[in-house]
């Protein structure tokens, strides 16, 4: 059954919160310097005349949980013998989604200035992506749970 839909689904969460490392939540510029937030931490680009200089704050609990939940959706694709632990793994990767995509924002707060004015990027967009393919996978969790259901009827 690993090649139900369902570990579709859960691939592309876990792919989605694997770019969630690579693309910026916000960006902001402020004083001449641009600030990016990034799961990884808070980037600051500083424009002078020996060239572009970079500081990162680092959010390492952040990053970490970014990459567990990650893993979390993979381990969720490899649980396909049980089916209750797999629509729990992928409800609780829905819910570590939500506090991490809030945990994310609450870290961009360190801006300079808060986060008024900030252009979002497409990283603040893919958590709420990533719930809606864990919730997709639930979904077809539970309709492979109504087809054995049905088939043990039938017997």
């Amino acid at each position: 059954m690993i090649q139900r839909v369902q570990s579709i689904w859960l691939l592309l969460a876990a792919l989605t919160l694997t770019c969630m490392l690579f693309l910026p939540f916000l960006t902001k510029n402020v004083n001449g310097s641009e600030f990016s937030v990034y799961t990884n931490g808070l980037h600051q680009s500083i424009s002078g005349n020996e060239g572009d200089a970079l500081v990162v704050t680092p959010f390492l609990p952040l990053f970490i949980s970014n990459i567990a939940i990650a893993v979390l959706c993979i381990v969720a694709i490899f649980s396909f013998r049980n089916r209750t632990i797999q629509k729990r793994l992928a409800s609780v990767a829905i819910i570590l989604t939500l506090g991490l995509s809030f945990w994310g924002f609450n870290y961009a707060q360190k801006i300079p200035g808060g986060i008024e004015g900030a252009n979002y990027g497409i990283a603040a967009f893919l958590p709420i992506l990533a719930i809606l393919f864990c919730a997709l996978a639930i979904r077809g969790i539970r309709k492979d749970e109504q087809l054995l259901r049905s088939a043990d009827r039938l017997r």
